[in-house]
């Protein structure tokens, strides 16, 4: 059997073939199609060659399908229906309608953070929409989003603020404190950073920047734990005296499902955005700009949850952004609140 190459097949040919098989009639065809009859001919002659099969023969009144045409007819139909939909929606996005398909880079804690929220809101406004949620290494996301293989990606990548081609917006400032198990010993004593050597550390390898944080802070030597994923962090907490450096809201998530404590020692370390990326090519595409507003709104820079009391656990207090003109007593206090 002859391989056709559907790279060769001029699409106005599968256009033409609807029409003739719809009407059963190269003339009424032609009068659809707004094409003069002996362009409609031609055009039919054309793919007839290409496929090599008549596709239609002579009939009363008009033309009569061949086998092959018949089984041909509601795929094309479905083809050309497909990319008319694709391209309706390129110019007009309905979320309620559509099933269109995102990827989407988030590491394991920008997954837990974002996912349940962001899924409720598309299952009341985008019930058919479907995300597709990846975990790459930091080095790889540029290229991904560039190569269209990721339509966003969620977190700190600081790498990505200097690749040309990518846009960027914040969704919320962060910053890094101490997780560890409510009665451990030395809870109440973590103060400063020379307090943070008396503990040993899990280090989670799939989100760089906590171990990169315990680095500067001299205290890699501390770590006694590696683990590819954070998700299994709360209850090794919670069964030794362990303690994790990770960004405020991921430990103030995971002090609500174990005996966890939140504290915060000077550790010298800066505040950090959590970002939205994309590539420019996508910027002015209606679904894209719709759901990058909708991550937006659910990120909005508004106080982070307080952490649900459990037993012994230490409730968290409200993660309200620092004003930089905040007296320095006024930033004790708020630590001092934190850590009791």
């Amino acid at each position: 059997m002859r391989t056709v190459n559907v790279e060769q097949i001029d699409l106005n040919l599968l256009h033409v073939f609807a029409a003739v098989h719809d009407t059963r009639s190269v003339g009424r065809a032609a009068e659809r199609l707004g094409l003069s009859q002996p362009a409609t001919s031609h055009a039919l002659t054309r793919l007839r060659l290409r496929l090599a099969d008549p596709l239609f023969v002579r009939a009363p009144g008009g033309v009569r399908p061949t086998p092959r045409a018949e089984r041909l007819a509601p795929q094309v139909r479905a083809a050309l229906q497909m990319l008319h939909a694709a391209l309706r929606e390129a110019e007009r996005f309905d979320p309620a309608r559509s099933g269109r398909r995102f990827a989407l880079h988030f590491s394991d804690i920008g997954a837990d953070l974002f996912l349940p929220p962001l899924m409720a809101e598309l299952a009341r406004r985008a019930p058919a929409l479907r995300l597709q949620v990846v975990q790459l290494a930091p080095d790889e996301v540029g290229a991904a989003l560039e190569q269209g293989r990721l339509d966003f990606a969620v977190g700190h990548l600081p790498a990505l603020q200097a690749t040309p081609g990518i846009e960027h917006a914040p969704l919320m400032s962060e910053r890094y404190v101490v997780l560890l198990r409510a009665g451990h010993p030395l809870a109440g004593t973590l103060r400063d950073r020379a307090s943070l050597a008396r503990l040993a550390y899990v280090v989670v390898q799939s989100h760089t920047e906590p171990a990169r944080a315990l680095q500067q802070l001299g205290l890699e030597p501390r770590v006694q734990l590696a683990l590819p994923h954070f998700m299994v962090v709360p209850p090794i907490l919670e069964a030794t005296d362990l303690a994790l450096v990770a960004p405020r809201r991921a430990a103030e998530r995971f002090a609500g499902r174990a005996a966890l404590r939140i504290v915060e020692p000077d550790l010298g370390l800066p505040p950090f955005t959590v970002a939205l990326h994309w590539h420019w090519r996508q910027a002015q595409d209606p679904g894209h700009a719709w759901l990058r507003g909708r991550l937006q709104a659910l990120a909005v820079d508004a106080p982070a949850s307080a952490a649900a009391g459990r037993g012994g656990l230490s409730r968290a207090a409200p993660d309200r952004p620092r004003a930089a003109s905040a007296p320095a007593s006024a930033r004790a206090r708020t630590r001092a609140g934190t850590a009791r």
